[in-house]
């Protein structure tokens, strides 16, 4: 039998409420000193914790010990309006009406303005066998575009991934453009190996420098070296060089439905385990791989599923990539990501 609680602001404290438990789970809700409210569901396997009104950001992703988010500079989450201010949390939403880095012309936010949204309604809904966290929001732009977007979070029992969610539909009257993209930032694999049911060279070094990317001269030989192996029909399959990856490194590939209908990515560790992400390619026709490694800030995403690439609107735009919603037109994503 389900239940459906609907929450409320004045039902997170600093010190947790446990509102569900049973022999598989246990919920609880609390709020971190920067008042930035939270929930912790753990199953047998581990446990994740939900920012419900802040862009429902995954903040933090652990399973058979292992943490799977990737290290950041943050030791808790931030009440911003922009992701860059609170840059720590598992995974996030990004879009919905502009996506990716902003180029000089653009004018979106960084990974557009969902990231951060301060969401109107949020709940739980639990089962024997599974827990979701649900939301609403309504955006509302004067003289611009209305859309309500339903992102949710599920963990089944004795699960050690996750699926993420996204519904998005348009309440104006005119077409409205989508860019959205489920931003997984998994935590750095030492020597990881990727492995994906789509072909090594469809993953292509990354051409454009956001401005947010300072490259050294290291940086630029070492790409140098990506590209001239690309030629050859090779590319990075191993993470070997950290120490070259303190400017992030990113490969793009593009339309992933030429491959296959579902996209199975992994990153594999020498140490046993490894992270998974799958996904339908009708819905995610692009991919994006980052890698960063410095003392503060560790990634290493096998595969972040996008509806286009994340250049920007005007790049998606340039490219035939920009979706379009007519109104009333819904859409719906939804991601499976987390241990192996």
């Amino acid at each position: 039998m389900n239940t459906k609680i609907y929450l409320q602001r004045g039902f997170f404290a600093e010190n947790a409420k446990t509102i569900m438990e049973n022999d598989e789970f246990k919920v609880n809700l609390f709020k971190y000193s920067s008042d930035v409210e939270a929930i912790e569901v753990t199953n047998s396997r581990g446990k994740i914790i939900v920012l419900p009104y802040m862009g429902q950001m995954i903040w933090r992703v652990e399973f058979d010990g292992i943490d799977l988010t990737m290290k950041n500079m943050f030791s808790r989450p931030r009440k911003v309006n922009n992701i860059l201010d609170t840059y720590g949390c598992f995974a996030f939403h990004s879009g919905i009406l502009a996506n990716g880095c902003p180029s000089s012309e653009d004018t979106h936010p960084m990974h557009g303005e969902f990231c951060c949204a301060d969401l109107d309604t949020t709940w739980l809904e639990f089962s024997d066998d599974e827990v979701i966290i649900g939301g609403e929001y309504e955006y509302c732009q004067g003289f611009g575009f209305k859309y309500l977007a339903r992102p949710s979070v599920s963990l089944k029992a004795n699960a050690t991934n996750i699926k993420i969610s996204m519904q998005v539909k348009n309440l104006t009257s005119v077409e409205m453009p989508l860019q959205y993209m489920c931003h997984i930032n998994h935590h750095y694999v030492d020597k990881g190996e990727f492995k994906a049911n789509i072909p090594d060279e469809a993953f292509k070094l990354r051409e454009s420098i956001p401005s947010h990317i300072k490259p050294t001269k290291e940086w630029f030989d070492y790409t140098d070296e990506i590209k001239k192996a690309q030629v050859e029909g090779k590319t990075l399959t191993k993470l070997e060089n950290p120490d070259l990856y303190n400017t992030e490194v990113v490969f793009l590939a593009d339309r992933l439905d030429k491959y296959t209908d579902e996209a199975v990515v992994e990153i594999n560790s020498p140490e046993g385990y490894g992270f998974k992400t799958q996904f339908s390619t009708k819905d995610f026709k692009y991919g994006t791989r980052w890698i960063m490694y410095t003392p503060e800030q560790q990634v290493s995403s096998c595969i972040i599923p996008g509806t286009c690439r994340p250049e920007g609107f005007l790049a998606a735009k340039k490219a035939g990539s920009l979706l379009m919603l007519q109104p009333d037109e819904e859409k719906t994503f939804s991601v499976i990501t987390g241990l192996k």
